[in-house]
């Protein structure tokens, strides 16, 4: 058989080898960092015998596939440690997930910090103990029997939904044996650098209604140095959290009378005001027209559009005049019927309509999350209708304004192409036609981009822009989806140049993604410390002492003139303190004022880029920091002064 690697070279062999083994053949090197295989695609164990002729990689922690193994290794050693400290433990799922994995538990009494503790010095033995993980399975029947004698009802449950002719495949390390489906390590050897990070409630299969259960939560490295990086990230997270800051900064709040509902506060105001009018400046440059469609429409419009069917569970419904209505949980069918008002020509495309509008979707409790995860948002959503021969225009357009969104943040970013999946409507040449619109798109704005076949939406293919903050994390927010369903469904029309109808093509796109969550990104990239041109209180003007008040309401007034977001501290506190005060609410600029800034017409100027920055007339300050709003520019802490 032969096997075609990654870079393209060939391997022939006589008979069959597991994929452990050619790996071996290639490299003992590469075989002792082996996480995982990949066949023709397919994610397989390290253990799976290549029969016939293939593509194979040899996944290590640097792919997806190999980390995924990796950390459900982990994930097994959690739990064989927790089995071996509290026998009487029930086990649910043990799966990993981006930057960790986690296991569900029922015990009667809740674990703590120090059952933490405990549970990773027996894992640290497990690894230590370098135990063999081998794969067996069992008939269906068999395999439920195996699990009641071992007293493992969750597990039972899991292969009952099985289908009857189903063969359950089980892992074992040691005395530890768990249903699973794979793939894992060849030992328990390679998982040293990790750490148990969190607990937290679960709902058994996530439905209110079940056993609540504990989740363990933890991380795992292929080096103690990514693992020691990691925890530094999430440390310096905590004090980035947006909650933590929104409050001290009177950004926003939650409520108990709207759980999931965020209330914004004069501050948070200025901020999504600032970036609101921002949003409506590119998008009038861009050639977009801005609409405003109901917040509540009739449940006929959701049953067109296929919500009604496909995501009823999400929205929130009443009955009006005897009619069901729903909130709507996404603009697009807005943006539909404007289309529809009046006839449309060729020559009225492309069609760009950007709406800032708000939607309501009911998420679960235990999924909110300060501003990130929300029952209520505003999407800034666009819809392009277009002809054929305008896609690739279009979308180079639109990637060229979430480039600019994301770099004027300071963002870097990476870009995902998703084709079409199994589950998908449209004929198979408009499915082609719009992927390759897309990847020659992408192509000629010279942007890398990774394909994620299979991952689109059902109605076309998309692009997801993946954005990385200050420490690290990414953030999926902009996306470009094609859609040619809903066209279809409402019945959608232009007259062509040779006076025929023709359906158009919608593309469906956001650029800051919800504006809530955006907001939370941006305070915890600058942990709250904004850009002058976003920050809601540009400058503190801080007199002396009240003798100096009228000078101080002098300079003010010239302030809030030039149009700089102005305020006074006029109470009765020590300078230091009222300077310290200002630092802390992060405010870029703080002017000092009192004889001698009075008598030069002049502020002493301290800022958080540099500390103090000396005297300079009132004229240049207000012309320096005006210049500096207007170009957005995103000023620099000097390392020096940071240091201080």
């Amino acid at each position: 058989m032969k096997i075609t690697l990654k870079d393209g070279s060939v391997k022939e062999y006589g008979q069959s080898m597991s994929v452990i083994d050619i790996a071996k053949d290639i490299s003992e090197g590469l075989a002792r960092v082996a996480c995982a295989g990949e066949i023709n695609g397919e994610v397989v164990d390290l253990r799976t015998i290549v029969e016939d002729d293939c593509e194979l990689s040899i996944l290590t922690f640097d792919s997806e596939g190999g980390r995924h193994a990796f950390r459900h290794t982990a994930s097994h050693i959690l739990a064989q440690a927790v089995k071996r400290l509290y026998p009487e433990t029930k086990l649910a799922i043990g799966p990993s997930i981006d930057n960790g994995f986690y296991y569900d538990m029922e015990k009667d009494t809740p674990f703590t910090q120090d059952d933490l503790e405990k549970i990773e010095a027996e894992m640290k033995k497990i690894v230590k103990e370098n135990l063999e993980i081998t794969c067996f399975t069992k008939p269906r029947e068999e395999a439920i029997a195996f699990m009641k004698e071992r007293n493992e009802p969750y597990k039972v449950e899991l292969i009952e939904d099985l289908p009857e002719d189903s063969v359950i495949s089980f892992y074992q390390q040691g005395e530890f044996i768990d249903l699973c489906a794979g793939p894992h390590l060849m030992t328990t050897k390679p998982v040293k650098a990790f750490k148990l990070t969190s607990i937290a409630g679960a709902y058994w299969r996530g439905n209110e209604k079940n056993q609540m259960l504990t989740r363990i939560y933890g991380t795992a490295f292929a080096k103690k140095a990514d693992l020691k990086d990691y925890l530094t990230m999430m440390e310096e997270a905590k004090k980035r959290d947006h909650r933590k800051l929104g409050k001290e900064l009177g950004l926003f709040m939650m409520r108990d009378e709207g759980p999931g509902f965020p209330f914004f506060l004069p501050n948070g105001m200025v901020l999504k005001n600032t970036l609101l009018d921002y949003w409506r400046e590119i998008h009038n440059k861009a050639g977009y027209v801005e609409i405003s469609s109901p917040i509540m429409l009739s449940r006929h419009l959701w049953e067109t559009s296929g919500h009604w069917d496909h995501y009823q569970e999400n929205m929130y419904t009443t009955v009006i005049d005897e009619e069901d209505f729903a909130i709507k949980p996404m603009n697009c069918p807005g943006g539909v019927l404007v289309y529809q008002s009046e006839p449309r020509s060729y020559r009225d495309l492309p069609l760009r309509m950007g709406e800032l509008g708000l939607v309501h979707r009911h998420e679960k409790s235990g999924q909110l999350h300060g501003l990130m995860r929300v029952r209520c948002f505003t999407q800034d959503d666009a819809h392009i209708f277009m002809m054929p021969e305008q896609i690739k225009d279009e979308i180079k357009g639109v990637a060229a304004l979430i480039d600019q969104v994301y770099s004027l943040f300071g963002f870097k970013y990476h870009v995902e192409l998703s084709t079409r999946p199994e589950d998908s409507m449209g004929s198979d040449e408009d499915w082609e036609m719009a992927t390759d619109s897309l990847r020659s798109a992408l192509d000629d704005l010279g942007l890398d981009y990774v394909v994620n076949e299979g991952d689109g939406a059902f109605y076309g293919p998309k692009i997801d822009f993946h954005l990385e903050d200050s420490i690290g994390r990414t953030w999926q927010c902009g996306t470009i989806q094609l859609d040619f369903q809903l066209p279809l469904r409402f019945d959608l029309h232009y007259t062509g140049a040779d006076g025929e109808k023709h359906r158009p093509i919608m593309i469906h796109r956001v650029a800051f993604g919800s504006i809530e969550r955006f907001i939370g990104i941006l305070i915890e990239h600058f942990a709250g410390a904004f850009p002058t041109w976003l920050a809601p209180v540009q400058v503190k003007v801080i007199p002396i002492s009240d003798k100096h008040l009228d000078y101080g309401n002098k300079v003010l007034d010239a302030l809030k003139e030039a149009g700089i977001r102005a305020e006074i501290d006029t109470r009765a506190e020590k300078m230091g303190y009222k300077i310290r005060e200002a630092q802390l609410h992060k405010i870029p600029y703080m002017l000092v004022v009192g004889g001698k800034e009075e008598e030069n017409q002049a502020v002493s100027v301290r800022s958080r880029f540099k500390g103090d920055e000396g005297q300079m007339s009132l004229d240049e300050f207000l012309s320096a920091v005006k210049k500096e709003i207007e170009t957005k520019e995103i000023r620099q802490v000097e390392k020096e002064d940071e240091e201080k």
